[in-house]
């Protein structure tokens, strides 16, 4: 059955046992929970290993560290001597989470990495040269620790991650695929009776946001709905972590609500980084959550799956995760939609529009579709701002813009460098809509170039795409 979620993630290391010093107090054990308490979180994900140790005393499983002493690094000599200060006093790092969820009223999910698996033989990993979850030992090995989360811990639910590649950007040898394919099927299915066999378990799973790129990997997610075999989905790709309300999983959110099944749009956590060409990263504004938040439940999802934001959670991130679950709360409040660019040399990532590369003598029209949550022609709308980056562009240069049909050459528009002025770079085009606005739902934005001097050969690209939408302070009327 489909339920609303308002959900964060918490990956166990590097905002919590990397970073604090040992010994570890309750008050220190209990941060990751406190600090979202009193939001609109109402179910705490943790992942509970990234895949070469778990991070509580398993018995299934070996707990991070124990392989790997002396440590090496300081934020490995933390983790450990940070959950046996726990352990030390009778506490179980897992069990002091899980207790301090109910006690704010959050369900409680464990994530669990598919592609990872310590304790095993190193020769079943992918980055060896192993078979990952082909390996019928490597599933029987992660079968002992989803029994060991859903039956000795009093966890709501179970994710199993199966979005971070075992040997990026892969979960399993090309080779393995077609035969192992209905092999998995079925062990999430057994995984799923096993979880589902405790009070009010659910099950899940982070899958990969294209039907292609899942079926590349394994994973028949739409056979997966037929049966039945899970709870939710979460859509993501590790790797490209870049906020985008256009991520392409409508085909996911369509057959998993045919099933019953929900889908939690994931709200990656920055808005540029290195791979897309920026020099370091930068995190979204409260407007850019909120564009994207309401992109991704207008479209179907039944709710918002935030993680790695900015560290410590301040105002901001507190205040995005009070409003962000809730569309009348972000309904007439300012958005800034972000269009995702491809990453530099990223493999398997799912297609984005963005960017575009025109020749000189190219006359054709280029499509850019882009959704946008607002009804930009609300009388509380006070304006709408177009703004599209492009590389190598001159004043001499003839452009046509249209979005949805519909010229802008009689829109006012200017040039800005923006921020850092970047003469060899870029340039924006500013669009000021006052007559043709997006519409609610998908536009379409073409651009094509008309003419060129004819002493520049160059090409430009079309790197960015922005649209600004922003509401009067005022109620209706007094605007």
């Amino acid at each position: 059955m489909r339920q609303q979620r308002t959900i964060y993630f918490n990956d166990a290391r590097h905002y919590y046992l990397f970073a604090f010093e040992p010994p570890m107090t309750l008050e220190d054990a209990w941060v990751p929970i406190d600090e979202v308490a009193g939001t609109g979180v109402d179910t705490f994900a943790y992942g509970v290993e990234r895949g070469d140790g778990l991070f509580y005393p398993s018995r299934a499983g070996m707990m991070f560290g124990t392989d790997i002493q002396p440590f090496e690094q300081a934020a490995y000599w933390r983790t450990w001597h940070n959950m046996q200060s726990l352990i030390e006093r009778g506490l179980d790092p897992l069990t002091v989470l899980i207790d301090r969820a109910h006690d704010k009223n959050m369900d409680f999910w464990a994530s669990l990495r598919m592609a990872g698996y310590g304790k095993m033989d190193p020769a079943h990993n992918l980055a060896n040269g192993g078979g990952g979850l082909a390996h019928v030992e490597v599933r029987a090995h992660i079968m002992e620790v989803v029994r060991e989360l859903a039956v000795e811990y009093e966890t709501d639910g179970i994710e199993l991650d199966f979005a971070l590649p075992g040997g990026a950007p892969n979960i399993l040898r090309k080779e393995d695929v077609e035969a192992t394919t209905p092999l998995l099927t079925d062990y999430v299915e057994e995984l799923a009776e096993l979880v589902r066999g405790q009070q009010g378990g659910v099950v899940g799973a982070r899958v990969l946001p294209t039907e292609a790129m899942n079926l590349a990997q394994g994973l028949d997610v739409r056979t997966w709905l037929e049966r039945g075999l899970v709870d939710f989905l979460v859509p993501m790709r590790y790797g490209y972590m870049i906020l985008d309300g256009d991520m392409p999983v409508d085909w996911m959110i369509e057959a998993a609500h045919e099933a019953g099944v929900s889908v939690y749009g994931t709200l990656q956590p920055y808005v540029r980084d290195e791979s897309t060409g920026a020099e370091q990263r930068i995190w979204p504004d409260l407007a850019q959550l909120r564009a994207a938040s309401a992109s991704l439940l207008d479209r179907g999802c039944d709710g918002l799956y935030a993680w790695f934001m900015r560290w410590p959670l301040g105002d901001q991130e507190r205040s995005s995760l009070s409003e962000l679950g809730d569309r009348d709360l972000m309904q007439e409040k300012d958005k800034h939609y972000v269009l995702a660019r491809s990453a530099q040399d990223m493999e398997n990532q799912y297609p984005v529009a963005l960017p575009i590369e025109i020749n000189a003598d190219d006359r054709e029209k280029h499509a850019i579709v882009f959704y946008c949550a607002d009804d930009a022609q609300e009388g509380r709308v006070s304006q709408v701002l177009l703004k599209i980056k492009i590389v190598d562009l001159v004043s001499e240069d003839r452009l046509e813009v249209a979005l949805n049909g519909k010229s802008l050459v009689s829109e006012v528009c200017r040039r800005e460098y923006g921020w850092i002025v970047a003469p060899y770079q870029s340039m924006w085009l500013v669009f000021d809509l006052q007559k043709v606005r997006p519409q609610q739902g998908k536009n379409l934005l073409e651009i094509s170039l008309v003419g060129r001097p004819e002493d520049l050969v160059s090409p430009l690209k079309v790197a960015e795409v922005e649209v600004l939408v922003k509401y009067h302070p005022l109620p209706s009327g007094l605007g």
